[in-house]
């Protein structure tokens, strides 16, 4: 056996080659037995590694492996690209980066959504007097399912991998509530409105006239076209958004106009520290927003409001002013107009009159002769 102990580690180490590769490392054993254990298990995976090699020339793939080519080949081009970057890096801490693709199976997924639902959510465990809430379920299956199933199908697809004990993920996704639809109240916008830091202004009265998701408004100059009187940027599904420049639209674009040479919406540092100095305007970036939102929010007064509901309650008053999903679909950007159609509730006034003209209708099918009623065949 070719066991044996290192100066600097309590551990039995391994090395031996097969076929001219060499492998070697820790069994994590303290005596010989287990770790000859160990390396004859290490052996019988490592033949089976060089098969593989010979059929496919593809070696083993590790999670690390296969996380860094997924994001060369795809995931750096998203528009969320420094976010997404951050949840495959979670992934890659979770497993490690040896852990290999084809031993990752439904058990190992069972446990990672066990450990996830014990995480807390962003910034929760910093609120003293907060309600701890942990992960939600879309979280988990947005930030860790969903890409690591992405991953596993280029794997298997693109890059001829075979991964006989891939996850069945249908059973591991988590169900997730129904998305509400939050309409604000004349009194609630208006007081949201004034609560606003002034600086933000632009950016959030964009936020509310465009009806884009809220990274979606994030805008950079090179996504204005001044001369076809469009926004277009990459957004959600890296499907393309499209908004047309408004009058409304164009008079917040113009007065943003020389503040950033890169980005549209920008605040004014107030006071000099983290880089920054106070006076001066740097680009309104994701996290910024939320928390200037949430401070914004707070002093409102306004109950049970997310930045998200902003896009919600633009659907709505748009699709009860113009009654027209197919005009709100094109306006929020929906690939799928089934997706638009959570709005329809708003046009419920215009069901009850329909069903009211055909119950009159039925009446007037109704003649009467000579005092009697003579119901007319409506078949």
């Amino acid at each position: 056996m070719s066991v044996y102990k290192s100066k600097v580690s309590p551990f039995y180490q391994y090395d031996f080659q097969i076929s001219g590769r060499r492998f070697h490392g820790t069994t994590k054993a303290r005596n010989k037995r287990d770790a000859e254990a160990f390396e004859r298990l290490l052996k019988e995976k490592a033949k089976q590694e060089v098969e593989q090699f010979r059929k496919t020339g593809n070696v083993p793939l590790t999670i690390d492996i296969a996380v860094g080519r997924y994001w060369t080949e795809k995931a750096q081009h998203r528009v969320d690209r420094k976010y997404f970057f951050a949840v495959l890096e979670r992934l890659v801490q979770y497993f490690g980066k040896d852990k290999r693709l084809d031993e990752i199976d439904d058990d190992a997924i069972i446990t990672l959504v066990a450990f996830q639902r014990k995480q807390l959510r962003w910034g929760k465990s910093k609120l003293k007097h907060a309600e701890v809430k942990t992960l939600s379920n879309a979280t988990i299956n947005r930030q860790t399912l969903v890409p690591l199933k992405a991953i596993f199908r280029r794997a298997r697809v693109l890059w001829g991998y075979h991964l006989p004990h891939e996850p069945q993920w249908k059973e591991h996704l988590l169900k997730e509530p129904r998305e509400r639809v939050r309409e604000f109240q004349p009194e609630e916008q208006q007081a949201l409105d004034r609560s606003i830091r002034e600086d933000y202004q632009p950016w959030y009265q964009f936020l509310h006239l465009s009806g884009r998701r809220f990274k979606e408004t994030l805008l950079r100059w090179s996504d204005v076209n001044w001369e076809s009187g469009e926004i277009r940027t990459m957004g959600k599904g890296d499907v393309e958004v499209w908004t047309p420049i408004t009058p409304s639209i164009r008079e917040i674009l113009e007065s943003c106009r020389g503040h950033h040479p890169e980005f549209v919406f920008t605040f004014v540092a107030r006071a000099t520290s983290q880089g920054k100095v106070g006076g001066q305007r740097y680009p309104i970036t994701y996290h910024g927003a939320i928390s200037q939102w949430q401070g914004d929010r707070a002093r409102s007064g306004v109950k049970n409001a997310r930045l998200h509901d902003h896009r919600h309650n633009r659907a709505t008053k748009l699709l009860r002013e113009c009654r027209n999903l197919k005009i709100v679909q094109r306006v929020l950007n929906h690939a799928n107009i089934t997706t638009t159609a959570k709005y329809a509730h708003v046009m419920d006034d215009e069901v009850a009159e329909a069903l009211e003209r055909n119950a009159k209708s039925r009446n007037l099918s109704r003649t009467s002769f000579g005092g009697e009623t003579q119901a007319t065949d409506l078949r």
